[in-house]
């Protein structure tokens, strides 16, 4: 039996709570009494967020090139290279592996319990969704596939950050770096996701972070190593190899959201009251908007299936679908032989 925080408490209800958005994106959410609520009383561990901004320490921009081509800034090269990408080890250049310091203790102050309104702060908000995502394959990992799950934590940064794989800034998007096992992002990137994307509604922001941490699961389970491996000895298919692991990672995301209303902070109370049909359409709405087709016709070019790294937007919803009505990571296996064409 779990408890649910204080008796008489209500749960936020992420419609009329919104904080970090343009006006427009909470008058276009605030009309929903469907989405997910989130426990005001739960027990966030700030220990899993590395507050970046502020601190500097940007080590220059344009670090990051994927397949010859830098991701700096530029909104139509994001787009092509692919919101909430993954960059590998071997793909990107330099960097300094032992990465930034923490900027300081202000999560822990205004994430704390005693702050009646942290859940309206996009930071907080963001730092449970990843106690969830990590919650859930701590207890996951090891049941499915037999291997402990080791943690990484998330660093939020402003404009560029130095990383174990490069330099980045924010226009590289959200991404996991193997190197130093860390996720990275600019929280600003959930308004170019709702304003230039039309992805606004709120379960997009643990779907994105889910996405990343299925990287992370994929580097401890062995599985990005061998596929660049395979890269390295078949050139030819490193592109149609990069959609298999970037739709995997959309599937182990569609297997957290299966999970997630039963993911308990330090406390043991649940992090989540309930999560939704319309959440779940918010994600699946999310993955059509940033699916390699749609994103090659927004930038004003023609679809070139040869260029695709992360799969069609039909793709992405089909993975995030599959993982999520399993709710079984061993159903994501898009490196098996004819499950992604």
């Amino acid at each position: 039996m779990h408890t649910t925080g204080r008796p008489g408490t209500l749960p936020t209800r992420l419609a009329t709570k919104i904080n970090g958005y343009l006006p427009c994106i909470r008058a276009r959410t605030a009309a929903s009494e469907d989405d997910m609520r989130l426990n005001e009383n739960a027990d966030l561990d700030t220990s899993q967020v590395e507050d970046l901004r502020g601190s500097g320490g940007g080590g220059g921009i344009g670090g990051l090139p994927i397949g010859g081509r830098g991701l700096t800034g530029v909104i139509v090269t994001v787009l092509l290279a692919l919101v909430g990408g993954y960059f590998g080890i071997d793909t990107l250049n330099g960097g300094d592996p032992s990465g930034q310091p923490a900027a300081g203790p202000g999560l822990e102050q205004e994430c704390g319990s005693a702050n009646a309104d942290r859940l309206k702060q996009l930071d907080c908000r963001n730092l449970l969704y990843i106690n969830s995502i990590q919650a859930y394959w701590t207890d996951e990992l090891p049941a499915a596939f037999g291997t402990t799950y080791e943690p990484a934590t998330t660093r939020y940064f402003s404009n560029q950050v130095s990383t174990g794989c490069g330099a980045a800034d924010s226009g590289t998007g959200p991404f996991y770096c193997p190197a130093d096992d860390h996720v990275y992002i600019d929280l600003t990137f959930y308004r170019l996701l709702a304003d230039q994307l039309g992805a606004p509604g709120e379960f997009a922001q643990p779907y994105v972070l889910a996405h990343e941490y299925g990287h992370h699961v994929q580097d401890l389970l062995g599985t990005e190593a061998e596929m660049r491996r395979e890269q390295q000895r078949d050139p030819d298919e490193a592109n149609h190899l990069s959609v298999k692991l970037e739709l995997q990672a959309d599937c182990y995301a569609g297997a957290w959201a299966n999970g997630a209303s039963d993911t308990e902070g330090s406390d043991g109370t649940k992090l989540f009251t309930s999560i939704t049909d319309s959440d779940i359409q918010q994600g699946l709405d999310t993955a059509s908007k940033i699916g390699d087709d749609t994103l090659q016709q927004r930038s004003g070019g023609s679809v070139n299936p040869a260029e695709f790294t992360h799969g069609t937007s039909a793709q992405r919803q089909q993975w995030f679908r599959t993982g999520y009505e399993s709710g079984d990571p061993k159903s994501c296996d898009t490196f098996a032989a004819g499950a992604v064409k």
